[in-house]
């Protein structure tokens, strides 16, 4: 027979006594898609074949022949499989021959094709292996289907040979009622003792992998009543791998029809074992497990009251694995880790057994010493000499070789045994050995994650593996939304730990897989193993259970491994078929146009080309109609409208109640109804209501169960009427309202949910008026928020009118912000035609979102807003303008120039924002012009301020090694104009003597391109151990790592956020994620690229939803960190270490570099004015006008006077002792104290904010007084709204504006600015918020440890929960 020879197929000959250890090398062999088979040969034991089982889900195709005849003709086909599906095989047959393909017939049955494929795909090949970038490295194709490719290649082999294989083949009679299914030999085994009379059948399975179970299902007769499954024995399980396979195979059938029971032979599978089983499945109940054979008996379950430990399998595998290595050092004595020894409950726990090994770890490194210190001073023989020196190098080297160790071990043993002096090393032989250290526990231990034992385990860095086995369902939502700590992520989070998740019903191999990867890493390791319902002994029920939770994702499998990331590799292994299918499929799919657009450069050019001109061609088209129906209800055409009149009143904040009623009113048109469309109060007087036919209400809830503003008039009006002062007997009414049935959770105030819908619905009945429909209420708590309402009201409005239902279909596209972006022609829009309309102090809805990219928000007083109306003016408009100033930094002269502009302009004040920079707020429309151009013409500006662009880049603005400041802040000043947008349109609109009206210029955006990115991007530069930037809470962050007075490269952090909505939960913030450490010269070029990663996978469908935060969560941070990598051409090294110590301002003097000094000023919220008893704008006014340093605005709205020069020291500490500038003598809490705008400004503020905080601190600091912290920091903070633009979800205590008045508390952030805190209370007023806060302080006073923030002390006593990432900030 000729051989095969194939240079791109990799084959290979093992013996099943060497698969277990092999099981690392056939995952990483499956990992990387190779075309290879391996031949297994069976060993002289009898278990052969439950060690192929035991590897049969590592990854690669699995055969099982019998006769010689089947193992050539299977390796034949195997090797075929391999070339033509690109993937390696394994086949087992049962024989200690070696076996090779018949090459002859390989050649028949594979193409030149088929080899020149596998060229390529061998050529192509990466040692890369997630999904993503195996996509990104080959040309997109369909998968191979391995299970279609073998049934061919069976077919075409059988042509050719007259032997039929197929992957299960059936034997016995075609209505048995019984029938055992088995592999290998006891397949044969079983078919030779069929008897027909006896109605009992056989399968045989040929191929284990790939698993169909349709095929195996087509082949049992119809007739079968009982299945049994026949494997050998398996000590560390009581379920074996085939007949969980089968079991779960009827399970995705729905047939429950076949009672499905496990035979195990204790022995070989001999004719009186078989007719055991024959026996056992005629009786009329079986049990659903059995063992039969001549050791059956003896190695049966034990009968009585006594039950296994639930965590048994796992702590048998152990054993099998590691053997006499095996070290469990908790819960020894225990019957099981859920019921310890009631006399010594402590050896359960996690921080008995890590300080039982730690012992040993030491004792072990001291014996090391001792060898160390005979080999240097005592008279050993050269033998002893050379055994110790060998044990020394295999101990000490990075290499894992426990086998190795071990004879080295038994080397030094024999050889001391005859040396004098090497009696006392022999006392302690025992250390000689390489142990494997285990500490065994239960799902409790992940509660408190940050005090347990756990933590300690994973922060030590010590060779100690942690199994913990979770028997908790999670296929139910309610479990998955009740499940404890994610210990494997807050693990990974150290970036140092080997963390595997595991599941032994899912994958034996995987099991194995983790366990020896655990152990031969060199640091802790945690592996947790999924064993659902454990305590019920129902293996089906489990098996069930753990199928389900790991496809639905709420038991993923995983493994990451530290190792590989420091070789370069990918670390993260997901082992979870279903979640990685569905991951490979989505990065196919987007992968396509990728992949034509890089081998067709050409096209790329012309699709965005393409795009941009159909996209203006259909909105020119749009606009145009909506200019010509304007045209035709001028000229008192109605486009055709016969319906009957429809009035639609709308009460709208956010609008959202005015997009609903708009919609309403373009389906109504469309239907032939006569419709006017306007809000509540500009219908006019409320007694004109009996005039009209239909009137539908769609209204909003503001504040507490209140009315919106828009709505409040026309309901005062509406409400003040009794029976009688009208007719509404001719009037048709429908309302809808637009609430959250959870924005007020305690039960007494649940009559705010909706309330003014209702209340406008009950007053139209009361006063007479004829109801359309009932009312219908729209909760953003439902799935799709109150369109789900919506959705079910409208119909049932359009039927009370007597029209025929109007689809979705008849809505107007939406214009969203990048189609407003695009007809910006590069934020151009309408802008400088705009700002010459005097007729209204606003600017259109367009334009104020395009102004956001210049550096300025539209805004009006809510101070006076309602007096206005009243008095029939519109809104008092201004605008705010933002100056963009890279770490904060103003000269001298700068700084006279924002004064000078906000006395002229901006009402005499200056906000020194949360992000190092200047805001002027107040100005008029025909000012800002000028405001402006005068920040440019101090060489200051306003573009990228604010929009979807990245904004002002933060800097620590004082780093304890004065050196350092200079270097972040140049890093700072470099970046910043690389990421800034290029249009011309912001020089032509503010600073050209003539601005340029509309689409007359025409540029381009090399980094942005048209719809810049889907939403703000926000960088910081922290320099340790100060963190008063808040890295975690920025899209993209940089920790300077300094040596020698020298940055060296900067720690990369992404994904950080603060934003979220009241009441939707699928909103959160979140702490950036560590990507890892790269130089200062490619940080530049990781900046563009994290940031065009992000303009390429952002969500720009849902802007709730289009932060970076999100976009790494829904694509993953491996994922982003490759395509990163990708993009920028640098492969991030692991972070270096550093460590923060708060992320507070520095107050007082501070010495600099040379003879410099720099003064940290206390400015409460950041307000520069002139106050009553603190002239701090006159002050530093004067003193800018000398100073030769230069102004710093600190993270925390505060400032820095620096670079001081010593002959000026005297004079500046004179100066702001006269302004009153000098005092930093405040309570810890007051200095630690930040708050947003918000109120009277912001339009998104919910309730004050800046002008409540000094309030409130002034209430607490008689709690903080009393309690004797007067100097204790604890960091607190306010927003207006949950939008965060304060960072307030990193504070330790924080209040968050719901409605005028009452906040939302918020506890446990970390004092570092590392952890966000936990939703504490909600809704309170000024007295609650005093009734819970003061006892919380005064308790923290008492109980505290030495040094234990706020933050922490608060998580430990039990107040809240800690948050580990953003995704469990709602879990409470």
């Amino acid at each position: 027979m000729p051989s095969f020879h194939c240079d791109n197929l990799d084959i290979r000959q093992l013996s099943s006594s060497s698969l277990i250890a092999a099981i690392p090398q056939l995952f990483q062999l499956a990992s990387s898609r190779t075309a290879a088979v391996i031949n297994v040969s069976a060993d002289k034991s009898t278990d052969a074949i439950a060690k192929v089982m035991a590897v049969s889900q590592s990854g690669l195709s699995l055969f099982v022949s019998t006769t010689e005849q089947e193992a050539q003709d299977l390796a034949t086909i195997a090797a075929v499989g391999a070339i033509k599906t690109r993937t390696p095989f394994l086949h087992f047959y049962d024989n200690q021959k070696p076996v090779e393909a018949d090459g002859a017939l390989v050649q028949k049955l594979v193409s030149e094709e088929d080899l020149d494929a596998l060229k390529t795909s061998s050529t192509n090949a990466t040692s890369t292996t997630t999904a993503y970038l195996r996509y990104k490295s080959a040309k997109p194709e369909e998968p191979l289907d391995v299970a279609s490719t073998l049934n061919k290649i069976f077919a075409e082999f059988a042509a050719l040979t007259g032997r039929v294989y197929t992957p299960f083949t059936y034997t016995g009679p075609a209505d048995a009622e019984q029938i055992v299914v088995s592999v290998g030999a006891a397949a044969d085994a079983v078919a030779k003792e069929l008897n027909s009379s006896d109605k009992i059948g056989a399968l045989k399975i040929r191929v284990y992998r790939p698993f169909s179970g349709a095929e195996l299902l087509a082949q049992v007769p119809k007739s079968v009543k009982r299945l049994a499954v026949l494997e050998s024995q398996d000590f560390t399980s009581s379920w074996n791998p085939v007949f969980l396979e089968i079991a779960a195979a009827y399970q995705v059938a729905g047939d429950d029809s076949v009672e499905i029971v496990s035979a195990q032979h204790a022995s070989a599978a001999t004719s009186a074992t078989i007719r055991a089983v024959f026996e056992q499945l005629k009786q009329i109940e079986v049990p659903r497990r059995f063992v039969v054979g001549s050791e059956a008996k003896e190695t049966s379950p034990v009968s009585g009251k006594f039950q296994e430990p639930v965590e048994t399998p796992y702590i048998r595998l152990l054993d099998e694995v590691f053997q006499g290595r095996l070290e469990i050092a908790n819960a020894v004595n225990s019957a099981s880790i859920w019921s310890p020894d009631a006399s010594k409950p402590e050896t359960a726990t996690p921080e008995y057994g890590f300080g039982k090994l730690l012992s040993k770890i030491q004792e072990r490194s001291r014996f090391v010493d001792a060898i160390e210190k005979a080999l240097k001073e005592s008279d050993l023989s050269a033998d002893a000499q050379k055994a110790l020196t060998q044990w020394l190098l295999l101990i000490k080297s990075p290499k894992h070789q426990p086998s190795k160790i071990a004879d080295a071990a038994d080397a030094v043993e024999k050889a001391l045994d005859a040396e004098a002096a090497g009696k006392s090393l022999l006392a302690n032989k025992d250390l000689l050995q390489d142990k494997s250290n285990w500490l065994i526990g239960s799902d409790s231990w992940a509660y408190d994650l940050g005090q347990s034992g756990v933590h300690h385990v994973i922060t030590s860095g010590e060779n100690v593996n942690m199994l913990i086995v979770d028997t908790t369902p999670y296929s139910s939502p309610v479990e998955r939304e009740n499940r404890k700590k994610d210990i494997g992520l807050y693990a990974m989070n150290f970036g140092s730990v080997y963390v595997a998740s595991v599941a032994l019903y899912s994958s034996y191999t995987g099991v194995l897989a983790a366990l020896m990867e655990a152990d031969a890493y060199k640091g802790p390791s945690i592996v947790l193993a999924y064993l659902p319902l454990a305590e019920n002994r129902d293996a089906l029920a489990t098996l069930k259970e753990t199928k389900v939770s790991i496809d639905n994702g709420s038991w993923p499998l995983y493994r990451w491994n530290p190792v590989l990331e420091a070789e370069g590799k990918e670390p993260f292994t997901l082992d979870s078929q279903r979640i990685r299918k569905d991951l490979e499929n989505f990065l196919k799919r987007e992968n396509h146009l990728t992949q034509l657009v890089a081998g067709n450069p050409h096209i790329a050019d012309a699709l965005v080309s393409s795009l941009e001109s159909d996209v203006k061609k259909r909105h020119n088209a749009l606009k145009a109609k909506a200019r010509d129906d304007y045209a035709k209800l001028l000229a008192g055409l109605s486009g055709g409208a016969n319906g009957p009149p429809l009035t639609l009143l709308f009460g709208s904040d956010n609008g959202n109640a005015e997009a609903l009623a708009k919609k309403i009113a373009t389906r109504g048109k469309t239907r032939g109804l006569k419709v006017k469309l306007m809000a509540m109060d500009d219908f006019g007087d409320v007694q004109d209501l009996a005039g009209e036919t239909n009137v539908v209400f769609i209204v909003s809830t503001a504040g507490q169960g209140e009315m919106p503003s828009n709505a409040r008039e026309l309901w005062k009006a509406l409400n003040a009427l009794n029976i009688g002062d009208i007719n509404l007997g001719e009037l048709n009414f429908a309302v809808f309202g637009l609430g959250d049935s959870n924005y007020w959770p305690r039960e007494e105030d649940a009559l705010f949910y909706n309330r003014p819908g209702k209340q406008i619905d009950a007053k139209l009945e009361l006063l007479g008026a004829n109801r359309l429909c009932s009312l219908g209420l729209g909760d953003d708590q439902d799935v799709d928020g109150y369109e789900t309402g919506f959705q079910a009201w409208l119909p049932e409005l359009w039927k009370s009118l007597g029209v025929k239902d109007a689809g979705a279909e008849d809505d107007a596209p939406k214009y969203t912000d990048d189609m407003m972006k695009i007809d910006s022609n590069y934020l151009r829009g309408t802008i400088a035609e705009d700002l010459k309309d005097e007729s209204t102090g606003a600017v259109s809805e367009t334009n104020g979102k395009l102004l956001k990219f210049h550096g300025s928000y539209g805004q009006d007083d809510r101070d006076i807003r309602e007096e206005r109306k009243k008095m029939g003016l519109e809104k008092a408009y201004s605008f705010m303008i933002r100056v963009r100033m890279p770490g904060g930094v103003s000269t001298p002269e700068q700084w006279l120039a924002i004064d000078d502009l906000a006395d002229k302009y901006a009402g005499s004040a200056i906000k020194m924002t949360t992000r190092q920079a200047f805001q002027l707020h107040g100005i008029l429309k025909r000012n800002l012009r000028t405001t402006i151009r005068g920040v440019n013409h101090c060489l200051l500006s306003t573009l990228a301020a604010c929009g979807d662009v990245n904004r002002n880049i933060m800097v620590t603005p004082v780093t304890e090694i004065p050196e350092i400041h200079e270097q972040v802040q140049k890093f700072a000043d470099e970046l910043m104009p690389r990421l800034a947008p290029k249009t011309t349109a912001y020089h032509e609109i503010w600073l050209a003597d003539e601005p340029v009206a509309g689409n007359a210029v025409q540029d381009f955006e090399p980094l942005y391109g048209p719809t810049y990115l889907p939403r703000k991007f926000k960088i910081v530069i922290a320099v340790p151990p100060n963190n008063d930037v808040d890295i975690y809470a920025h899209d993209l962050g940089f920790i300077a790592i300094v040596e020698d007075k020298k940055v060296v490269g900067y720690n990369v952090t992404v994904g950080g956020g603060m934003g979220q909505t009241h009441g939707n939960k699928k909103t959160y913030p979140r702490p950036a994620s560590m990507l890892g450490f790269v130089s200062p010269k490619d940080a530049f070029v990781i900046a563009e690229a994290v940031m065009t990663t992000q303009r390429d996978y952002g969500d720009r469908t849902n802007r709730k939803h289009a932060r970076l935060k999100y976009t790494i969560d829904d694509l993953g941070l491996e994922f982003f960190k490759a395509e990163v990598e990708k993009r920028s051409g640098v492969t991030f090294e692991p972070e270096r270490a550093f460590e923060f110590r708060d992320n507070a301002d520095r107050y007082g003097w501070i010495k600099g570099t040379g003879d410099k000094w720099h003064f940290g000023m206390f400015i409460e919220n950041g307000k520069v004015k002139d106050w009553p008893d603190f002239p701090c704008k006159t002050g530093l006014r004067e003193l800018a006008k000398w100073h030769k340093g230069e102004f710093r605005l600190t993270p925390n709205q505060h400032l820095i006077i620096a670079n001081v020069p010593e002959a000026d020291l005297e004079k500046t500490k004179a100066h702001l002792a006269k302004y009153k500038m000098d005092n930093v003598q405040f309570s810890g809490l007051r200095l630690n104290a930040m708050a947003c705008v918000a109120l009277p400004t912001c339009g998104l503020a919910m309730a004050e904010s800046e002008r409540y905080l000094p309030k409130l601190v002034t209430l607490l600091e008689d709690a903080v007084e009393e309690a004797g912290l007067r100097d204790d920091a604890i960091t607190i903070r306010m927003t207006g709204c949950p939008n965060g633009c304060a960072r307030p979800y990193l504070a330790e205590l924080a209040f968050v504006g719901k409605a005028p008045g009452a906040y939302n508390v918020y506890l446990g952030g970390g004092h570092k600015g590392e952890r966000l805190n936990k939703l504490y209370k909600e809704s309170l007023r000024e007295e609650e918020i005093l009734k819970e806060v003061k006892p919380i302080i005064k308790r923290y006073a008492l109980e505290r440890n030495a040094g234990e923030p706020f933050g922490d002390w608060v998580i430990r006593a039990g107040y809240v929960k800690k948050t580990i990432t953003g995704k469990d900030f709602h879990d409470l």
